[in-house]
């Protein structure tokens, strides 16, 4: 199973139009946000697809829990996410909360804890649980958009620009 990773994209539709439109074309189902949507715009773009999506420090607009609830569903927007996907236990959160971040990594349950925030790709070890943040998709021209795919059975991971 292969999942898109998204963050920060802090309502930047013309680069989740492009993201969009590779995921789409890579046949993927399954997208996981770690946060900072900003406006409930997003959400509409990413529809067709099974999302999750961490509450973000940025994700202050009222809609935005309306439109996710109506678009996939109850409890698909909250602060974190603990989830199996393909028999992988993942933990998915924005990462503003650095103690929460560290707890999760450090509790050794997680396969994978995914998280945003930093505007910065991340893909790191710490014992058994890998950390991956997929970097920012509304970063600027002078620092292109960010995300990726991940492989959850052969662990290869993908990082794509737009």
């Amino acid at each position: 199973m292969r999942i898109g990773l998204l963050a920060d994209t802090h309502n930047r539709l013309d680069k989740v139009a492009l993201a969009v439109e590779r995921l789409r074309g890579e046949g993927l189902q399954s997208v996981l946000h770690a946060g900072d949507v900003t406006g409930p715009q997003v959400l509409q773009e990413l529809r067709d697809f099974d999302l999750w999506i961490a509450r973000g420090n940025m994700d202050r607009n009222p809609l935005l829990g309306t439109v996710a609830e109506e678009l996939f569903g109850h409890d698909r927007f909250r602060d974190v996410h603990t989830l199996t996907l393909a028999g992988q236990h993942i933990a998915l959160l924005h990462g503003d909360q650095h103690r929460l971040l560290k707890l999760l990594v450090d509790s050794g349950s997680y396969d994978y804890v995914i998280h945003g925030h930093t505007h910065t790709f991340r893909d790191e070890h710490q014992a058994h649980t890998r950390i991956i943040n997929p970097g920012a998709l509304s970063n600027t021209s002078w620092r292109p958009g960010a995300f990726a795919i991940l492989d959850l059975q052969t662990g290869k991971l993908e990082r794509l620009t737009v």
